[in-house]
């Protein structure tokens, strides 16, 4: 297992800005209100030639009634009971407050290993008499840092470094399967992740935009190898003011695009809405393998024929993706969620597919002889050959005598054959009509 550094400390002391400058990525959102982070967000960071994941928690508020805050608590709890060193991010500009002496009693208590962070230290040269008082935390030497500016981020990571254990072979990571979680709020994105992990993984609650960053979590069964992104829920674009909200959509966008696999979930109580369309057009156009997720299954009435009905209402609302699988899940009480992963396995694996140019042809030539191709002004399109130039999505070539003539409805017609030859099930599928004597 690789060392995992914990960053904590109370609210608005810039532990994600600092988490960010560590990682050199903007993962985590950065604004200047307490409590933006709420989840523990993972990112990769190397240091020395040793690779190691760093996690960034809610800030901690030792007392409160809260329950959002008691629930940022929670998870800085857990971060801290699995890290294998703790940084405790402290602002000189503020000094030593009673709540940092509380957040210090309780790391202290955890037994782990503690390197202490003043953050906004953001002179340089002569050091700020204001950091001895930190001292008094009983913490050992506090190292002055800059997360705006990354001074002192060295000195941090050479201290924490030598609390990691020796280096042991490291396996490779390549073959695990990356599954974005995407929907509007409230569809029960957070609880189905945690469902799956079996544990508080993702904070859950009934107020829409509890999920704010894009949240990974790496999890292993017999099935294989999978890293489960938790998106914040995207609203449309008029409803979006908070400046926060932003930020949780464009980094859900981004997730989408590093995933491999897209999980749609949609309320089964409300049916597919106009925005589910939107969310649902992002991963099709991304062209991603995609599953349809109607979860809250055990909310709805249901008879013999629900599934069917809704299964067609699905379909009928979602006609540009008919090649992604339904399944009919509950979160909350775990119904059918385990069937989930021999899919995700498979239209990962269907997306990955690659076809030989020989097979084509021949459904191609199969496919002519049946459908005549079309004709304009007396002149017939011909289709030479058709080759698949990459995977995931699929994506095919074909050459033909004139563009023009390559009718919308005859590539429609073309797609369905492959499909219905060689399945690609739950991947879109990308067809590129080329001229002869065009430049490529």
């Amino acid at each position: 297992m690789k060392p995992l550094v914990a960053i904590v400390g109370r609210p608005n002391v810039g532990k994600s800005m600092l988490f960010n400058k560590l990682c050199g990525q903007r993962l985590s959102i950065v604004e200047d209100t307490p409590g933006v982070t709420r989840d523990r967000i993972y990112a990769p960071c190397e240091w020395r030639n040793r690779v190691f994941d760093l996690v960034d928690t809610g800030g901690i508020e030792p007392g409160t009634d809260d329950q959002i805050l008691s629930f940022m608590r929670e998870q800085a709890e857990i971060a801290i009971a699995n890290a294998t060193v703790i940084v405790f991010v402290c602002d000189v500009k503020t000094g030593m407050t009673a709540s940092d002496q509380e957040v210090a009693n309780m790391l202290l208590r955890s037994g782990k290993p503690v390197v202490l962070a003043v953050n906004k230290a953001d002179q340089v040269g002569r050091e700020n008499p204001d950091i001895y008082e930190f001292y008094n935390l009983g913490l050992g030497d506090p190292i002055p840092v800059s997360a705006v500016h990354g001074h002192g981020t060295g000195d941090l990571l050479d201290a924490c470094f030598q609390y990691f254990p020796p280096e042991d072979e490291e396996e490779e990571e390549d073959d695990v399967i990356k599954v974005a979680i995407i929907g509007k709020p409230n569809v029960g994105k957070s609880s189905l992740v945690n469902r799956i992990l079996g544990e508080e993984r993702v904070i859950v609650s009934d107020m829409a935009g509890t999920t704010r960053d894009a949240i990974d979590s790496y999890f292993e069964n017999e099935k294989g190898k999978f890293c489960f992104i938790d998106t914040a829920g995207m609203r449309k674009k008029s409803k979006v003011d908070d400046r926060i909200e932003k930020f949780s959509v464009l980094r859900s966008t981004m997730a989408i695009e590093r995933s491999d696999v897209c999980l749609i979930l949609i309320d089964a109580q409300e049916g597919v809405t106009e925005q589910d369309t939107k969310v649902a057009g992002l991963a099709h156009e991304a062209g991603k393998a995609c599953i349809i997720v109607v979860n809250k299954w055990d909310a709805i009435e249901k008879d013999g024929k629900t599934m069917d009905k809704m299964r067609q209402e699905v379909m009928r609302d979602l006609s540009y993706m008919t090649y992604a699988p339904i399944v009919f899940i509950s979160a909350l009480t775990g119904q059918r969620v385990d069937r989930l992963f021999d899919l995700i396995v498979y239209v990962n694996n269907q997306a990955a597919m690659r076809i030989t140019t020989g097979m084509l042809n021949s459904v191609l030539a199969d496919a002519t002889a049946r459908v005549q191709p079309p004709t304009d002004k007396g002149r017939r399109l011909k289709i030479y050959y058709m080759t698949q130039v990459g995977i995931k999505p699929p994506h095919f070539v074909c050459f033909c005598n004139d563009a023009r003539l390559f009718h919308f409805s005859y590539q429609r017609y073309l797609e369905n054959q492959i499909r219905a030859t060689f399945g690609l099930e739950g991947t879109p599928v990308r067809l590129t009509i080329r001229q002869k004597g065009e430049k490529e």
